[in-house]
């Protein structure tokens, strides 16, 4: 066989792979097309890239701080985000895409030693990684591996990772816009807890589980003492901490499927759900005494901050006006008790 059809025989197998890859790629953009969360298309992004091209191993590095963080907080991500999403600096990120931000194919493992976490390395012989961009700033890489130290080899082109890369990029932004602003639409900035608009979906969907399923739920209304007093001796910039503070702490004191809500100003609802009246006033206590006993750190000291909580059951009769109207007139009646 002469050089003319040797060529033309790789060229045709060099066609057929191309092909092969093209392909692969249009049924993974197919597939995250139709995502609709951030959390849901890296999940699947990951899983089909993985399984279509035999990567032993598959991650996604974010920068710190990421423009993403107001999705990365522990109660919006889940199990396999954080077992998959690993955090790295600005300039480490830099470093791995400083060509025109193009993707990196690397076979010299070690050259990354001092940059990645071990446990993405150990069984790594060669590695691709694909920059993505977020609103023309580098944000994140895909980290592609591979056991085989020829499969990554430096000398190999990088179109098709090249098109990879847009096309993750636009997708990610695209859904990342729309939960962006459902994000702003349902919790509040400032403490970071659900607000009152998510709270009133909340409460009616409790209402309506309770009317066809008989399922108790009950209600916390929460506010802060003497907050005004905080404001005007420390300054509004102590308030604010100090309501992130009360938010983050009930959050974390609350069982998983019960919701913390701010209402307005220094006020919270809290949704308990399949929970009693009992039950209620035994959270609300357990609540007040943890402020009581766990003050605020503030710069170089502590500061007391404490809560006065009245809670609600429902009955299937009361809107939620109703029942939130009972929780604050016992939140009111609570406030007068002489503390002991």
């Amino acid at each position: 066989m002469d050089n003319s059809a040797e060529q033309l025989q790789q060229l045709l197998a060099n066609s057929r792979t191309n092909e092969v890859i093209a392909q692969k790629l249009f049924d993974i953009e197919t597939e995250i097309l139709a995502c609709h969360t951030s959390n849901e298309l890296l999940q699947r992004l990951l899983t089909l890239i993985r399984d279509k091209f035999s990567l032993s191993d598959i991650a996604l590095l974010i920068v710190q701080p990421t423009p993403i963080a107001y999705l990365l907080t522990d109660n919006l991500t889940s199990h396999w985000h954080k077992e998959n999403c690993f955090n790295i600096d600005d300039k480490s990120l830099n470093s791995l895409h400083q060509h025109a931000q193009k993707p990196l194919l690397i076979n010299n493992i070690k050259q990354l030693d001092h940059i990645l976490p071990e446990s993405l390395l150990a069984q790594t012989g060669s590695a691709a990684l694909i920059p993505l961009i977020l609103e023309g700033k580098l944000f994140a890489s895909l980290f592609l591996a591979d056991q085989k130290k020829d499969r990554f080899n430096p000398q190999l082109g990088t179109f098709h990772l090249e098109q990879l890369a847009v096309k993750i990029s636009l997708c990610l932004s695209n859904v990342l816009i729309r939960e962006q602003l459902e994000y702003m639409a349902n919790y509040d900035r400032l403490t970071g807890v659900a607000n009152r608009r998510l709270m009133e979906v909340t409460i009616n969907e409790e209402l309506m589980r309770q009317q066809r399923y008989n399922i108790p739920f009950s209600v916390l209304f929460i506010d802060c003492n003497k907050f005004k007093q905080i404001n005007d001796t420390y300054g509004h910039d102590c308030g604010d901490d100090v309501l992130s503070y009360v938010a983050q702490t009930i959050e974390h004191l609350i069982r998983e499927n019960d919701k913390c809500f701010r209402y307005a100003g220094d006020e919270f609802v809290v949704t308990l759900a399949g929970q009693g009246y009992q039950q209620a006033l035994e959270v609300a206590k357990r609540l007040m005494a943890y402020f009581q006993t766990n003050p605020m750190p503030y710069h170089d000291k502590t500061l007391a901050v404490t809560i006065s909580c009245g809670a609600a059951v429902s009955d299937g009769k009361k809107t939620m006006s109703e029942l939130l109207k009972q929780a604050d007139q016992q939140l009111y009646l609570q406030k007068k008790v002489p503390v002991s």
